[in-house]
């Protein structure tokens, strides 16, 4: 929440996203002075999704281009060799320069759906930190004290409970603060999770005679399990580039309890129109919400077609409009089809005891028909729909 009602008007189009300004005074001044400010945000590609949850720093980066300030975007290639200590109870297993590189292939692609690429500042901090002689890191390691270090609370509480800290996580704190000096950083921008990193950013540039930069401070996003920070290695994610039904079925998953945040962090719905949806039906909020998200990311009434299409499917249980068609394997001597075989291929169960499973739930239907023996053989004359569940649906070939 910012405070100062001047810097909440200056901040008006990403006021709602932002949970801290360190500190509001000096950001207002920064502002006011009239100059355009290089607003610094740093990721480590630690997967090769950009997700919803990243997205939240990355719009408020694209709204302070539409401001008209500089955005500097740095891909952590070297950060993420070391291992963000943020929020984690133990430490990051570390990545090869070779899966970084893997993870940076698609992510300015992605990153394109947000930011203004033409106007970007894109660095690398291997710039500075691959040709740093020993000498010079064990200088930047004298910048600050274990003791500040421990200021941390994700550390204290690690050293409280005995569970290892590695002198890599106090260097990966430094390097990100490091990197604010050399891109003479303004404002910076990150998640509560970030926010002794970025104190660290303004100790050092302090200790270098620059101006300090303000942190920029906005709310996590958990995942779709409303648990755990979203991350795709959770499953928890909807990543920007995501097909549209996914990000639709994703959002849906969303607990009425996260909706509010959700719907004001994740997309560009008014806030009176936020305050109506939650007002009305928890269901018809969620649904709005997830148009919201894939209208975000997509063309023009995508949202609104796949909430259309979901009603279909789960409300009407229609069939849907883009039903896969799956061509069936050839039939047995008797000329008719097992069941499994037909569940394996249509890729809807893994083995026959998965199919077995799925029958004796009553989980599968050949069109309106549920399938009642796992034993079953089946006349197909091509053009059924073949369902497991609500989800799993195709169209049977011959």
């Amino acid at each position: 929440m910012i405070h100062d009602a001047d810097l909440a008007r200056h901040l008006a189009p990403l006021a709602r996203t932002v949970e801290t300004v360190i500190p509001e005074h000096e950001l207002l001044k920064k502002l006011d002075s009239g100059r355009t400010l290089r607003c610094k945000l740093g990721l480590d590609p630690t997967s090769t999704t950009v997700h919803i949850g990243n997205g939240v720093v990355l719009w408020n980066l694209r709204r302070l281009q539409d401001m008209g300030h500089t955005a500097v975007l740095i891909l952590g290639d070297y950060t993420a060799t070391v291992g963000d200590p943020s929020g984690k109870d133990k430490t990051r297993p570390v990545l090869t320069p070779e899966q970084v590189e893997a993870n940076l292939a698609t992510w300015l692609e992605q990153m394109a759906l947000i930011l203004d690429m033409s106007k970007v500042e894109i660095r690398r901090n291997s710039e500075w930190f691959k040709d740093m002689t020993f000498l010079q890191v064990m200088d930047l390691t004298n910048r600050m004290t274990v003791q500040q270090m421990m200021e941390r609370d994700s550390f204290e509480q690690r050293w409280k409970s005995h569970t290892p800290i590695s002198l890599r996580e106090f260097v990966y704190c430094l390097m990100q603060g490091w990197d604010s000096v050399q891109v003479e950083a303004d404002v910076e921008l990150g998640g509560t999770d970030q926010t002794f990193n970025l104190s660290v950013g303004r100790r050092l540039m302090e200790q270098e005679g620059m101006e300090p930069q303000v942190s920029l401070i906005s709310p996590l996003l958990e995942g779709t399990d409303g648990h755990e920070k979203m991350s795709k290695s959770l499953n928890n994610a909807i990543g920007l580039t995501d097909d549209p039904k996914d990000q639709f079925g994703m959002a849906m998953r969303v607990s009425d309890e996260l909706m509010p945040k959700y719907m004001r962090l994740t997309t560009d719905l008014s806030d009176a129109r936020i305050d109506e949806l939650l007002a009305g039906s928890p269901m018809d909020a969620k649904k709005a919400m997830a148009a919201a998200i894939v209208e975000r990311y997509h063309a023009e009434g995508e949202g609104d077609r796949q909430r259309e299409e979901f009603e279909r499917i789960f409300s009407r249980r229609e069939t849907p409009t883009d039903l896969p068609e799956v061509t069936v394997p050839p039939p047995g001597d008797d000329g008719l089809w097992w069941i499994v075989d037909l569940l394996k291929a249509c890729d809807f169960a893994n083995s026959t005891g998965d199919a077995r499973r799925f029958v004796e739930q009553g989980s599968v239907k050949l069109d309106e028909a549920t399938v009642e023996d796992w034993r079953g053989r089946l006349d197909i004359q091509g053009g059924e729909v073949l369902r497991v569940g609500r989800r799993k649906q195709a169209r049977l070939t011959l």
